[in-house]
């Protein structure tokens, strides 16, 4: 018998817990000719924002040991021409579209949250509140409790489905961070977003980055994000969804036994456009080799 892999996050559905990371798969139309979208617990798009972003001045992304460092910025449509032009092109895949929503504003949050309600096929957002990479908004609202849960309590009154928090590990206390998002009214967390980090050209004396700073992530930073993922998973009644480094089935199960009820890949993608298929596989091997019915019997036993 095949064990069962689904999973839930408030009222969506997962057939395995297995999605992509904002900002490393695209609107997932792109990574159609790779795999099948279908087999996918979730896609969470790239970060939309009321205006079209043209983001940072290159170069924005630099390799590190063990990952790498982006400063993109939200480069993005903007949510008309996602709603008009992108959305119908996507809104019969065979899986839940997740949209990340960014603003520099509570009111740029607001008007983009609002017009993804509209959209039937959308059955969540994922609330950016953590992105590094931008001057204004993103990081800022992430840092400090209030302010946290200021946005999301407005995001709250003009969206009427799933809305996931993504969260910062830029902050001392990211458990703060998450009880304050939760009473405010968020039915998820998903962390960890990118550390800020740093990295110089030796030769040139200069950042590699425009940007000096920029968002860190892959293998590197795995260990920190399934350490906050388990904290918050016991501080908060909240589903968790945890991502930050995950490559393989052992990464996912790491974060599932730490408390995630599901998980997000993304720098993976951008080495190997099948590594989420292939750590669904993996989970269910897994499930098979140890005898786990169900993937649920397995979710924060840490």
């Amino acid at each position: 018998m095949q064990p069962q892999l689904a999973t839930q996050i408030h009222n969506l559905h997962l057939k395995n817990p297995v999605m992509t990371a904002s900002g490393t798969f695209g609107y997932g139309e792109e990574f159609a000719d790779f795999i099948d979208l279908g087999r996918l617990g979730g896609i969470v798009v790239k970060g939309t924002t009321g205006e079209r972003r043209q983001g940072n001045d290159y170069p924005r992304m630099a390799e590190t040991p063990a990952g790498m460092l982006n400063a993109v910025g939200l480069q993005n449509v903007g949510v008309a021409t996602f709603c008009d032009e992108v959305y119908p092109r996507i809104k019969d895949t065979d899986t839940h579209i997740i949209v990340n929503v960014s603003g520099s504003s509570i009111e740029e949050y607001c008007a983009v949250a609002g017009r993804i309600n509209e959209l039937e096929r959308i059955p969540a957002i994922e609330l950016n509140i953590s992105c590094p990479n931008v001057k204004k908004g993103g990081m800022g609202f992430g840092t400090k409790p209030d302010m946290a849960a200021q946005v999301v309590q407005a995001v709250r009154k003009v969206y009427g489905k799933t809305l996931i928090v993504k969260l910062t590990p830029n902050v001392t206390d990211i458990v703060e961070i998450a009880r304050a998002v939760e009473q405010a009214g968020a039915d998820s967390v998903s962390l960890i977003n990118t550390v800020l980090g740093m990295a110089v050209d030796v030769e040139r004396r200069r950042p590699m980055l425009s940007t000096v700073t920029g968002g860190l992530s892959g293998p590197c930073v795995k260990p920190l994000a399934v350490r906050m993922v388990w904290q918050v998973a016991h501080a908060v009644s909240i589903p968790v969804i945890g991502l930050g480094g995950i490559a393989t089935a052992a990464d996912a199960l790491e974060f599932l036994m730490a408390g995630a009820r599901a998980v997000e890949v993304g720098t993976a993608n951008f080495i190997d456009p099948t590594a989420t298929v292939k750590i669904i596989d993996g989970l269910e091997d897994y499930c098979v080799r140890h005898h786990i019915d169900d993937i649920n019997d397995i979710i924060g036993i840490i």
